[in-house]
């Protein structure tokens, strides 16, 4: 969650309610302690504004006031980036969907689209890189913004300026992480398992199998697969360990190019095993062991002159 939200949010309750900030507070907090800790405090403070009997159904939001769970979402926004739109078949079910980042002047967020009319405004050109759009009616999935059937979104030529375009992970500690949590800690290596290959489509970039001599997609059919690589971690920041995935550009990121090296490979593990880095990423749920999961994006050096200057302030 980013830093200043939970603040953000109690102002708003207590400009529509008319309730101190300090009785808010209390009240948050006695709810974390009645649900035994198991809420943070801005869901609480959902609740709370809930039970005053408010809601923020046709207000439109700033992205750093959402929260996961929030229904009936409205904001306005400029797209900074536009991902390929991925044909799907699942579970018998054929579609499309697409990603964009949606971004403010406070933050910004990654967008679903399932509607084909939604859709049609990007395969169309419609909307592109830098257009402004008004989203209505979205719901919120863990940190991610998503846009159905019943959700509006329309091109804008309402003006958003100095718009935060760079991702904003919170630092947090291992042992705090939770569920779609977007963080930066800093820990160690403490373990490295060896990398995985395997195939994906290049249109959709999903899965594939091998059938004889051919590859196939669901979707696409007969394809040439395109090569993708993971690796694991195990990392420990004295408060807790867990286990990480890296892709290609995460992998990248921790100086490991030529993986199919075996003495590279050997050589550069041997290196990374007890190093101290600063690692940012998503906290997703592994579903075959049915625990946390730190999905790794970017891993950097630790710069010991600035980590010295910010303990000292």
């Amino acid at each position: 969650m980013i830093p200043g939200n939970y603040e953000k949010i109690l102002e708003k309750i207590s400009r529509a309610s008319g309730v101190e900030k300090e009785e808010l507070e209390r009240r948050v907090e006695a709810k974390r302690a009645k649900l035994s800790g198991l809420i943070s405090r801005e869901g609480s403070a959902q609740i709370i504004a809930a039970e005053l009997g408010i809601n923020f159904d046709n207000e439109k939001l700033k992205i750093n006031e959402l929260l996961p769970g929030m229904k009936r979402v409205n904001i306005l926004g400029k797209v900074i980036s536009l991902f390929p739109v991925r044909e799907f078949n699942k579970n018998g079910r054929q579609g499309k969907v697409a990603n964009l980042i949606v971004a403010d002047e406070t933050a910004n967020i990654k967008v679903v689209l399932w509607d084909t009319n939604h859709i049609d405004l990007i395969e169309k050109g419609q909307m592109l890189a830098g257009s402004v759009v008004d989203i209505g009616n979205a719901s919120m999935r863990e940190n991610e913004l998503h846009l159905g059937s019943f959700s509006e979104m329309k091109l804008s030529n309402e003006p958003v300026n100095d718009v935060k375009s760079e991702i904003v992970s919170r630092e947090k500690n291992i042992l705090e992480f939770k569920l779609a949590d977007n963080v930066k800690t800093r820990a160690f290596i403490v373990q490295i398992f060896e990398p995985r290959f395997f195939g994906v489509c290049p249109e959709c970039r999903g899965k594939v199998i091998r059938e004889g001599e051919n590859t196939l997609c669901a979707t696409h059919g007969k394809i040439i697969p395109e090569k993708r690589v993971l690796m694991n971690l195990v990392l420990d920041d004295g408060t807790e360990t867990i286990r990480a995935v890296l892709f290609n550009e995460g992998i990248s990121s921790l100086g490991l190019s030529n993986l199919e090296d075996s003495n590279f490979l050997a050589a550069k593990k041997q290196e990374l095993l007890g190093k101290e880095m600063f690692f940012s990423g998503d906290v997703k749920n592994n579903k075959l062991f049915n625990t946390l999961e730190f999905v790794i994006n970017k891993a950097e050096e630790v710069n010991l002159d600035e980590l010295i200057s910010v303990l000292e302030k």
